[in-house]
């Protein structure tokens, strides 16, 4: 299946256009502020609760598998309702969620009520949102979709050292009621905002059985599932990591701010590059430059003088390569099924996130446990990442 089974009328890319953009990039911010300033709580939790990385880690695992699963629920859902009920979900989950998060006195409950609390909400907040944007532009989609989803590089950049900053004033009780609060006045205004796409001409979507027969679906599938396996694991371990080798508890979650500021350097260089010179190659170039940072990480745990440059370096080459594969896959998705059904085509992609997101750091916290080392883990994802890369090489060079 390629761009030719659907090529709808050329999208409207005015006004409206815009500042659906702006609150896809607001949303996005805000959940995943979030979602990935839990290394900045990994801690405090683990000390108040007596849980080793293992179990702790299940807290964030759980979330993002949560959040990728439901995309295909969400995603499904604004084809069907639109964007602003969706939000407004999200932010109500979001508040329940961690509001509720803030009294548990078991950690297991966390994973219910931190896991789907937030879960849904960047269910809600992400892929309906990239459907979205998708849907209102064409010649300039991938532009579009890098400035929107590169307000997950903006809250990767705010969210952890923001969380350890309030954390060490008001604990990490406290300091969910306000992320909560705060987070969910924000997804409203984003639902006041956003805007619904005029509907798509042109081929419908491929039905399920279909799709999942293609082998470009099948490539995608397997890379966001193996890429997946790495990726949650420095964001949850960094953090610890950086703190272990001696480097500040606020410099060492800032660290997943670095990540952010790259993710989104990487989002709009990436994004609009490829609408000149090949969407698919670069998404594939994406992936190998993800890949190679995890040797950055490796070099860093066996260089401890140096552990604080080579930790920078290993965080902006990841979120370069991170960025540029989250910013192009639905613009990929889109050349090759066309845009009649985007959320639920990327949400399905998605699920193969939520399995490696679920399996990834709790397996890289066992291996931690039992080894007492990080090398080992940080090998894992590694070997995962390249794997992943190895999985879009089947996809055909043009596009």
């Amino acid at each position: 299946m390629t761009a030719a089974h659907a090529v709808p009328r050329p999208a409207p890319e005015g006004l409206r256009g815009w500042v659906t953009v702006a609150a896809a990039f607001l949303s996005m911010t805000v959940v995943f502020a979030v979602a990935y300033s839990f290394g900045a709580f990994f801690a405090p939790m683990a000390a108040e609760f007596g849980s080793g990385s293992g179990a702790t880690s299940v807290v964030f695992s759980v979330t993002a598998c949560c959040w990728f699963l439901l995309g295909s629920v969400s995603g499904r859902a604004v084809d069907r309702f639109g964007p602003r009920p969706v939000l407004l979900l999200g932010a109500a989950t979001l508040a329940a969620g961690l509001i509720l998060t803030s009294i548990v006195q078991h950690l297991w409950v966390g994973y219910l009520t931190y896991g789907l609390g937030v879960g849904i909400a960047v269910a809600c907040g992400y892929v309906p949102m990239v459907a979205v944007v998708g849907a209102w532009f064409d010649r300039r989609r991938a532009l579009a979709l890098a400035i929107a989803i590169a307000g997950i590089g903006v809250g990767t950049l705010v969210g952890s050292p923001l969380a350890a900053a309030v954390i060490a004033v008001q604990g990490w009780r406290q300091t969910h009621v306000v992320f909560g609060v705060a987070g969910a006045a924000l997804l409203v205004l984003c639902a006041i905002a956003v805007r619904r796409p005029p509907a798509a001409q042109g081929a419908p979507a491929l039905p399920i059985r279909e799709l999942v027969r293609t082998r470009a679906f099948r490539s995608m599938y397997a890379a966001t599932f193996l890429a997946s396996l790495g990726l949650f694991v420095p964001f949850v371990f960094l953090p610890t990591y950086a703190a272990a080798a001696g480097v500040p508890p606020v410099a060492a979650a800032a660290l997943i701010g670095v990540i952010g500021v790259a993710s989104v350097l990487g989002r709009l260089a990436i994004g609009a590059i490829a609408d000149r010179v090949g969407r698919i190659r670069m998404f594939q170039a994406s992936f190998a430059v993800f890949a190679v940072s995890f040797g950055i990480w490796l070099v860093a745990s066996a260089l401890p003088a140096l552990a604080l440059p080579l930790l920078v370096a290993f965080a902006a080459v990841l979120g370069v390569g991170y960025g540029g594969w989250i910013a192009l896959q639905p613009t990929v998705v889109a050349e090759m099924y066309g845009v009649r059904g985007l959320g639920g085509i990327v949400g399905l992609i998605y699920t193969a996130a939520g399995f490696g997101a679920l399996l990834g750091a709790p397996l890289a916290g066992l291996i931690i446990d039992a080894t007492g080392t990080f090398g080992w883990a940080i090998a894992a994802a590694g070997v995962s990442a390249l794997a992943a890369f190895a999985s879009l090489l089947p996809l055909p060079a043009s596009g």
